[in-house]
């Protein structure tokens, strides 16, 4: 039996996100600067030989189990459809001998979707990942990122951008730009001072809820089409701020840097209705009293994470006052490698 694993990388949005989300990036170019943290989507692929045709999966975040004789026996139908999309489009065909083996997935992951960390196109990373090193195909990290946007948004139909799949794919801190045929990672080389200090000014904080981002980016997808004035101004401010908080990051500027979140969380809500709400609202002024100088809720919003930039004095007051709020403290690191994917050796 041969056993591969996978993990990818969550990933941190500080500014940009909303202009990889398509029909923006195309017209006007998008641009994000995100990184990745110690959190991972982990997939598990088991090749068991001399039994043909049959698949099951297992995931751990949702305590579901399908199976499935071929990829045309696949529905979606609200259970496990990321993982059926991928598994559609990256099984091999009957013809090359692959289905003489049964083939067995476990999935987890340490934030699920729909907490604002990029989880849903983090797993499907990982599968392609896997799926990568069982087929043996020389796939880099843009084919890899692609692929999992192909499968996501193309296959299955949810709505989002770009970055999730390319922060994934590559990890470490990127300044990412978004064309209208080809996508550019430009890897950023931040002094390991900046980056410790900057770790130890965040916090990553938990709202309490999650949320569908699908409904959120629809309706920012429409109001961009319609060229309502307030949501292309933010999109275009939104794009400015990813390259000027760029270029503090590089100088080491971070109080700039808070600054800088806080003016795009302002830019952020005018995108649609729904991205925040009265609990995050709250929530981040409490914040903002007991000392964050700045920040943002991750991912498309209506609930999820919150990042949060702090004055170093009052980090802990500012915690203390997210716990009064009702939110929770996460801790993390930042993690300088995208997907992974090793054989697991048989004991001998």
């Amino acid at each position: 039996m041969l056993t591969i694993r996978s993990k990818a990388p969550l990933r941190l949005s500080f500014a940009g996100g909303g202009t990889d989300v398509s029909p923006y990036p195309e017209e006007k170019g998008g641009a994000v600067l995100n990184c990745t943290i110690d959190k991972f989507a982990f997939a598990t692929l088991q090749v068991v030989p001399g039994r043909t045709g049959n698949t099951s999966v297992e995931s751990l975040d949702y305590n579901q189990r399908i199976n499935y004789q071929k990829a045309s026996d696949l529905l979606y139908n609200g259970e496990l459809d990321l993982v059926k999309a991928a598994l559609k489009v990256l099984q091999p065909p009957e013809s090359n001998g692959h289905t003489e083996s049964s083939l067995h997935l476990f999935l987890h992951s340490d934030a699920p979707a729909g907490t604002g960390l990029g989880g849903s196109s983090t797993m499907c990373v990982a599968l392609v990942g896997a799926f990568q090193r069982y087929l043996r195909e020389p796939w880099t990290a843009y084919d890899v990122a692609e692929l999992a946007y192909r499968i996501e948004r193309e296959e299955l139909g949810i709505k989002g951008g770009r970055q999730d799949q390319y922060a994934a794919a590559f990890g470490g801190f990127n300044f990412i730009e978004f064309e209208k045929d080809r996508t550019i990672v430009n890897p950023l080389k931040i002094h390991p001072d900046v980056l410790n200090e900057l770790a130890y000014r965040l916090l990553l904080c938990y709202t309490g809820t999650g949320h569908y981002s699908n409904d959120i980016i629809e309706q920012q997808t429409r109001n961009y089409t319609e060229r309502r004035s307030d949501t292309v101004g933010a999109l275009d401010a939104t794009k400015q701020l990813a390259i000027d908080m760029k270029k503090q990051l590089l100088r080491g500027n971070l109080d700039e840097m808070g600054r800088l979140l806080d003016e795009g969380w302002k830019f952020k809500k005018q995108f649609t209705d729904g991205i925040s709400n009265e609990q995050i609202d709250a929530l981040y002024a409490r914040a903002r009293e007991a000392g964050a100088l700045g920040g943002k809720l991750l991912g498309a919003g209506g609930g999820g994470y919150i990042l949060l930039f702090c004055d170093f004095a009052r980090r802990a007051r500012v915690a203390k006052a997210v716990i009064e709020a009702g939110g929770s403290v996460s801790d993390f690191t930042f993690e300088p490698s995208g997907l992974q994917t090793w054989a697991v050796r048989p004991i001998a």
